[in-house]
Formats: C-alpha cells, structure tokens, sequence
C-alpha cells in the first residue's frame, strides 16, 4: 500500500467516525441497523431465550441491552418474560410499537443491578486509526468526511497524541518492524466503555458480544469498512453508512475481567441446540417436530461455525454473581 499524502488539515478517523454515527446527523440518530445488516439479534428469538436462561440462572430481573437499535432484543424478551424490568440505551429516539413497559433512554445508567447486554456495540465504538509510514513511523490516520481522502498526521509517540495510543500498541497490536501501509485501531476507547460499563454494575453480569480478533491474528490492513443496505460499501464517515471495526477482543476482555467464550459455545451452556428432532415424533406428533426443525435450523445459524458461531461472548460477573456459563 502505497504512503498516504501529507495533509492533516481533516479531523483524525476517530473524531469523524463519531460525528458520522452519533452527531446531530448521525447514522444511528435516524438509521434502524436492521435496514442496513443482519445480526443475531435479528431473526428468531432464541438469543433473546438464552440470555432470558442467564438472567433466570443468575437470579436477576432487571436486562439493559446497550446500542438496543430499534429494541428488537427486548421486545422479544418482553414476549417470554413479561415480569423483566427491561430498558434500552440507544442514541436514536424511541420506536413506535415497542412495549410501553420497555424503558428508552439515551444514557447508561448510572449504576445497574443486572443483565447488562452488549450487542455488536464495542465494534461501533469509534477509535483511532494508525499506519506505518514510509520511514516506519506509527502515524495517527485522519480522513476528510465528506470524500474519505486519507491523510497522515503525528506519529503516535508525538506532539498532541495520548500517549496511551502508544502504549496500547505496544501492548496489543505492536506494528515495530512491519511494512509501510500496515494499519490498526487503536482499542483505547473500546477498552474504557466496557471497563466503564462493567464499573456500572453493582450485581450482575455484563455480557459483550462481537466479531474481533486477538493478538495472534490482528489484521495487517486494519478492519475498517462500512455497511449500507444489506451491502459492504465504500467507508465514509459522513452519516450516510455504518463505520465499523472488528474488536480487539483479548485487550478488552482485559479491561473488563471477562471470560472468553465463543457464541456457539455460550449458546450450547445456555440450552440453544441445532440438534434436530428424532423422526419418529414426525409421526406421533408432527406440529412439534416441526417446530423442532424450525428451532434447530435458527440454532445452526446462531451457531455456525463460519458465521454467527465465531461472535465472541466476553462475560463480566459482578457483585457476587455466581459466574455465568460455568
């Protein structure tokens, strides 16, 4: 990849990336993330039945789902246990349909007594871009909203740049040695929230579930991209399109003190199987042998291996909580 041009005249990637999804005209202020890209969420109501297993399991009534998009998580909640105190957290404004009991806010609470769910929301935490120059410096990345023109500016180690990018970077994405064009986000920002998120808990369990990597395999190109209708699209920042970027996910489980599971392992502890049916209920009981069908075929899904099944649970107990999923 060749060096980028010399311009730092435009804001750095993590101050555009959060103008373009939660500034006036952002793309979660007026967007529904189900129009734009599939999730777990999304389809069926088994992961709203697992997490429900959870939070029975762990004798909590109360789940907050963070980024709760248009509330299609706790609606299905709603449906299977009507007695949960449920409450969205989400920057756009309330939908119409969903439950008068569900409450809808903007702002995480300020402290919390159970289920904390965070669904693909650390990879829409917007955070700092860096590349590697031609001389091999680390440089923080900037880009013009509007075009998307790239631009390096300081190094990391230099005038007006926290000196915890640099020191993260060291830590979990080292670039030393590596080729120019080589990229990272940077995780500080990401690693704050769900520390932040988990400090909020006075007795619970904090659950994040998202597509990332770890230090072992970071991507040399970095993650960055963007969705737009059910399509990968050119990145933008200018709140026309997600921005999104795979997590960091061994420095965040750091960060919260969270186990580390796989989605499909998580859903197998919490009673989610694809395991079909015997046939021979296709004779004595038909309806319920399709509706077996039916629920393993959505568990395959949740579960699959080249899918849904890579999203990594990290789970956070909290306030002598008996620590979920064994």
């Amino acid at each position: 990849m060749p060096a980028l041009p010399p311009r730092t005249t435009d804001p750095p990637w993590r101050t555009a990336w959060d103008r373009a999804l939660y500034g006036p005209q952002g793309f979660y202020r007026h967007a529904a993330p189900g129009d734009h890209f599939r999730t777990a969420v999304h389809g069926s109501d088994l992961l709203a039945r697992a997490l429900l297993t959870m939070a029975r399991g762990c004798g909590l009534d109360t789940v907050v789902d963070v980024g709760a998009g248009r509330g299609e998580l706790l609606a299905a909640l709603h449906l299977l246990a009507p007695d949960l105190r449920l409450v969205a957290v989400e920057v756009a404004d309330r939908p119409d349909g969903l439950p008068e009991q569900i409450r809808w806010t903007a702002a995480l609470p300020a402290r919390v007594d159970g289920l904390v769910v965070a669904h693909e929301w650390l990879d829409n935490i917007p955070c700092h871009v860096v590349e590697v120059d031609t001389a091999g410096a680390v440089r923080v990345v900037h880009v013009d909203p509007a075009t998307g023109l790239e631009s390096l500016g300081h190094p990391v180690d230099g005038p007006g740049v926290p000196p915890s990018l640099a020191t993260w970077l060291d830590r979990w994405w080292p670039l030393d040695g590596t080729d120019p064009g080589t990229r990272a986000e940077v995780g500080t920002s990401r690693d704050r929230a769900l520390g932040d998120l988990v400090a909020r808990v006075g007795r619970g369990v904090v659950v994040a579930v998202d597509y990332g990597h770890t230090r072992a395999a970071r991507p040399a190109g970095g993650s960055l991209r963007s969705y737009q209708r059910g399509r990968q699209v050119p990145v933008l920042p200018d709140g026309s399109r997600d921005v999104t970027a795979d997590v960091a996910l061994d420095a965040a489980a750091a960060a919260a003190g969270a186990r580390v599971l796989t989605q499909r392992d998580a859903l197998q502890v919490l009673g989610v199987t694809s395991a079909r049916p015997p046939v021979e209920r296709a004779g004595s009981d038909p309806r319920s042998y399709v509706a077996g069908l039916s629920s393993a075929g959505r568990a395959a899904e949740l579960s699959a291996p080249e899918g849904f099944g890579e999203f990594t649970w990290l789970v956070s107990a909290v306030g002598g909580v008996a620590a979920p999923l064994g």
